[in-house]
C-alpha cells in the first residue's frame, strides 16, 4: 500500500486538529466546572440534570412560597393580637360601665373610648398587606372587606381562604376570611342567648346562663313569664307549659338542660326569653354597648334593662374573643406547618444539588491530568508533523 506525502500530511493536519479539539474541550470544561457541555457528551447524565435542575426550580420556588405565606400569616397573627387587646380593653370598660356608682357623664366618657376602640378595630379588620391586598377580604382581597353604614356593618369579602402550594402533596391557607374572624359569632353563650323584655316594669337582670345536659337541650325559643311577683312560669314557642315555680331572687331556673336565674324584683307581666344563639358580628357588639352607655333611664326599671344589655353584651365579647384565640390557634399551627415544610425543602434541595453535582460536575484532578496528557499528545503531533515536512528527496541530493 502506497502512503503519498500529501496523505501524510493530512493524516498529521488532522491529528493536531483532534488533539486542539480535545485540549479545547477540556478547557472549557475547566473554566465552566461542568463535565456535560453540549448533550452528546453524556445523553445520559444530560436528561438526568435536566430533570434533576427542574426539581430544584420547583422546590425552590415551593420555598419562595412557604417564606410569603410565613409572613403574611405571622403578619395576620400581630392583627389578631391586636384584635385580641382591643376586645379585652372592651370588655374592661364594659365592668366599668356596668357599676351603679357611675354617674351618666362618665358613663358617656366610656361610651366616647369604646368609639375610638370600634374605629380601631374596624381598621384592623380593613388592614392590608405589603402587596396592598386586605387580609380579611378571602378570595376578593382587593375590595376593602368591611364598612358601616345602614345602621349596621357589612362584610364585602367572600368565605373562601387563599391557598399556596408549598410542596407536591401540601397547600397552606394564608389568610382567615372576616366572615369567620369578626362576622359569624354565635351570640350569647354559644347554645342560648337571653333577653329580657323592654316593656318590663320590674328590677329583674337574667343571668347569661349555661347548658348543664347538652343532651336535653330541645333548641326553641322559651319565655319566662312572671305571672305574679313570686311566681313564674315556662313555656315553648308552641305555648306549652314546661315548667313554674316559686321565685326566689338568684336562684336557679332550670329546665330542658339548661339553667339560668333571675335577681331583683320582676313585677307581674315581665317576662324574659330564652332563644338559640344566632351570628352577631363583634362591631355590633360593640355599638351595643355603645347605645347602652348613651342611652341612660334613670328609673330602678330602666337600670335593669342597662344591665341586662350589659350583660349581653359580656357574653357576647366572650364569644368574641373565644373566637379570636380559636383562629390564632389555627394561624400558629399553620406556622408551625410551614417551618416543618421550609426544613423538609431546604433538606431536598440540599439533596438534590448534590446529586446534580455528581451527576454534571467536573472532576478537576481528572481534568488537570487529561489536560496534561492531551498538551502532551499535542505537543507530540506538532512535532511529528514538521517532521512530516522535511521528508524531501532533493533534501538528499547534493
Amino acid at each position: 500500500m502506497r502512503v503519498s506525502t500529501p496523505q501524510i500530511f493530512r493524516l498529521g493536519v488532522d491529528s493536531i486538529q483532534s488533539q486542539q479539539a480535545a485540549v479545547s474541550k477540556t478547557t472549557l470544561q475547566m473554566a465552566s466546572g461542568k463535565r456535560i457541555l453540549v448533550p452528546s457528551d453524556d445523553p445520559t447524565g444530560a436528561v438526568q440534570g435536566l430533570a434533576l435542575q427542574g426539581a430544584i426550580d420547583t422546590t425552590e420556588q415551593y420555598q419562595k412560597n412557604a417564606i410569603l405565606a410565613q409572613a403574611r400569616l405571622q403578619y395576620e397573627e400581630s392583627l389578631l393580637e391586636g384584635a385580641g387587646n382591643n376586645l379585652q380593653r372592651v370588655r374592661e370598660l364594659a365592668l366599668q360601665g356596668n357599676n351603679d356608682t357611675l354617674a351618666n357623664q362618665d358613663r358617656g366618657f366610656i361610651a366616647s373610648e369604646l368609639r375610638q376602640r370600634l374605629d380601631e378595630l374596624l381598621t384592623l379588620a380593613n388592614s392590608r398587606d405589603a402587596n396592598g391586598e386586605y387580609l380579611f377580604a378571602g378570595t376578593r382581597s382587593h375590595t376593602r372587606p368591611f364598612s358601616a353604614g345602614g345602621g349596621g356593618f357589612t362584610y364585602a369579602g367572600d368565605t373562601r381562604q387563599r391557598l399556596l402550594q408549598i410542596s407536591p402533596n401540601r397547600r397552606v391557607a394564608i389568610g382567615d376570611p372576616g366572615q369567620d374572624v369578626f362576622m359569624a359569632i354565635p351570640n350569647g353563650n354559644g347554645t342560648f342567648v337571653v333577653q329580657d323584655n323592654p316593656a318590663n316594669t320590674g328590677t329583674g337582670v337574667i343571668d347569661p346562663g349555661s347548658v348543664t345536659d347538652p343532651g336535653a337541650w330541645v333548641p326553641d325559643t322559651y319565655t319566662i313569664s312572671f305571672t305574679t311577683p313570686d311566681t313564674y312560669e315556662v313555656r315553648d314557642s308552641g305555648g306549652a307549659l314546661v315548667s313554674n315555680a316559686g321565685y326566689v331572687s338568684g336562684a336557679t331556673i332550670a329546665f330542658n338542660g339548661i339553667q339560668t336565674s333571675i335577681s331583683g324584683s320582676p313585677q307581674t307581666g315581665d317576662a324574659f326569653t330564652i332563644a338559640p344563639s344566632t351570628s352577631q358580628d363583634v362591631f355590633s357588639t360593640y355599638q351595643d354597648l355603645i347605645d347602652a352607655l348613651e342611652n341612660p333611664d334613670g328609673t330602678a326599671a330602666g337600670q335593669a334593662r342597662f344591665h341586662n344589655s350589659v350583660n349581653r353584651v359580656l357574653t357576647d365579647l366572650d364569644q368574641a374573643i373565644g373566637n379570636i384565640l380559636d383562629v390564632r390557634a389555627g394561624v400558629g399551627a399553620r406556622l408551625n406547618v410551614l417551618d416543618s415544610q421550609r426544613d423538609i425543602n431546604e433538606g431536598a434541595v440540599l439533596t438534590l444539588k448534590e446529586t446534580l453535582s455528581q451527576t454534571q460536575d467536573l472532576d478537576y484532578a481528572e481534568a488537570v491530568s487529561r489536560l496534561k496528557s492531551q498538551l502532551a499528545g499535542l505537543q507530540a503531533a506538532q512535532q511529528s508533523y514538521i517532521q512530516f515536512q522535511r521528508l524531501s528527496l532533493f533534501d538528499y541530493l547534493r
